[in-house]
């Protein structure tokens, strides 16, 4: 028997935690097991948070062979912790972890001796293929087949180069039926609909943001499923989940025009009445392609604009002019698609300036929601290894490096942040257009979260 498990949020968190969404890549991972014959339970501990105690517990229960365990780097000294108490309880079982932070700094994880493996990058196949591996007594020469899987061995860190699944539809849809699904946030400003869903339809990222590190997570070459694969599952969400709306979380939903096309055409044939939200870059959009979208259920767009500021852009290798991010926001709102944006301050380098220029750039778009997040380097992008070479920093938490220049610290930039947003929010035409898109108490409910969350 496997158990999967998500690891408890840190005690604090430098970011906004956000919505409580379902633990999609633990879900394909549990999906890929079933599908090769494995029994296979799900704890999501982000969402309910238990203590190790009560962990401990479930772990006696299940009896698992294989613990595998997901672990960011906020995540990362919870994930080690768990590790060491399950093994408390249950010497025997094989603990491996995955996820972002292994898969940039495997020697983190490897270092400490309750964790057994390590799963670098896609996981579906290389878990599959470790836990026959282990199941089966396999020796240290069938690891050495494994890729993207790194281990001990004689006193040394062995670690197996990972290979992307080349043909995304052999991955079967997301166990969700192991999730709470019931316990999940099922709603969204961004859509009127009710339930709301998650899915990936997208892997891999061929641009180079400074900031980012998805890349080494899933590759730069895009991959992506078939239009008739991603319309099957929502298909399968609406008959199984009752989904009325979806949350399209991959980074760049429209970087493949015609597939995209493909999708929305095929949604409408199959009459699935459904409304959608997606992500994507204002340089992978265009007249005919949002009126596509708009046809199918897109309702609203979330962008990352980053910066207002054309240093700043060029510095994070954005890509992207804010003449391209201007004209984007206009064709969105001439097909009648909702926009939100986020933007990022205190980046190494930016000045005041810069981030007034952010805020008078977002009072431009006007866009319907808006956030500015505070920038926090972790492994392993181009930004963090220079804030670690020149020493940008005030203080580190195990792998988080919170920036400090001559221009600001974190705790100025918190005070920074909650000026921004309430600059932004405070018009009284923004006001009344909110509320009269969402609602006079869901806009009193967000901004109470709000202010709860920035104490």
């Amino acid at each position: 028997m496997i158990l999967l498990m998500t690891t408890a949020p840190p005690e604090r968190a430098p970011w906004y935690h956000g919505r409580g969404l379902p633990p999609l890549g633990l879900a394909y991972i549990a999906a890929a097991l079933e599908k090769a014959g494995f029994q296979v339970e799900i704890l999501d501990n982000y969402l309910l948070n238990k203590p190790i105690e009560e962990v401990q517990q479930i772990v006696r229960k299940y009896n698992p062979e294989i613990l595998g365990m997901t672990c960011g780097s906020a995540t990362y000294r919870r994930c080690v912790e768990t590790a060491e108490a399950v093994k408390q309880v249950l010497p025997s079982c094989t603990v491996i972890v995955g996820g972002w932070h292994p898969s940039y700094v495997p020697e983190s994880m490897l270092e400490h001796s309750a964790i057994d493996y390590v799963i670098m990058g896609e996981g579906e196949r290389a878990m599959v293929e470790l836990a026959s591996c282990i199941t089966n007594n396999g020796t240290q020469k069938d690891l050495g087949n494994i890729a993207g899987v790194a281990y001990r061995s004689k006193g040394k860190i062995v670690k197996n180069n990972p290979e992307f699944i080349s043909d995304l539809d052999q991955v079967p849809f997301p166990a969700r039926h192991l999730l709470p699904m019931h316990l999940y946030e099922r709603k969204m400003e961004y859509l009127d609909a009710f339930p709301i869903d998650t899915m990936h339809v997208i892997r891999g990222c061929p641009f180079n943001c400074a900031f980012c590190e998805i890349k080494h997570l899933w590759g730069h070459k895009c991959r992506s499923f078939s239009p008739k694969r991603i319309v099957d599952e929502i298909n399968h969400m609406v008959d199984n989940l009752g989904s009325k709306g979806i949350y399209f979380i991959s980074d760049n939903f429209t970087i493949r025009k015609k597939e995209t096309i493909e999708t929305c055409q095929l949604i409408r044939k199959r009459n699935i009445d459904i409304q959608w939200v997606c992500d994507t870059r204002v340089d992978l959009i265009s007249k005919d392609l949002l009126r596509e979208m708009k046809k199918a259920g897109c309702r609203t767009i979330w962008f990352g604009v980053e910066s207002g500021s054309p240093r700043i852009l060029k510095k994070i290798n954005r890509g992207v002019t804010i003449d391209q991010t201007i004209k984007a926001f206009k064709l969105c709102r001439q097909e009648g698609i909702n926009v939100s944006s986020s933007f990022m301050l205190g980046i190494p380098g930016e000045t005041i300036d810069d981030m007034k220029a952010t805020l008078k750039l977002a009072k431009k778009l006007n866009p319907d929601w808006c956030r500015f997040n505070i920038f926090v380097a972790y492994p392993d992008n181009t930004l963090y290894q220079e804030i670690m070479k020149n020493h940008l920093y005030d203080r580190i938490e195990d792998f988080l490096v919170y920036v400090k220049t001559k221009d600001f610290d974190y705790e100025k930039m918190l005070k920074i942040q909650k000026q921004f947003h309430k600059d932004f929010y405070r018009s009284p035409k923004r006001i009344f257009r909110k509320i009269k898109r969402e609602g006079a108490f869901n806009v009193f409910r967000q901004g109470l979260q709000l202010a709860l969350q920035r104490r």
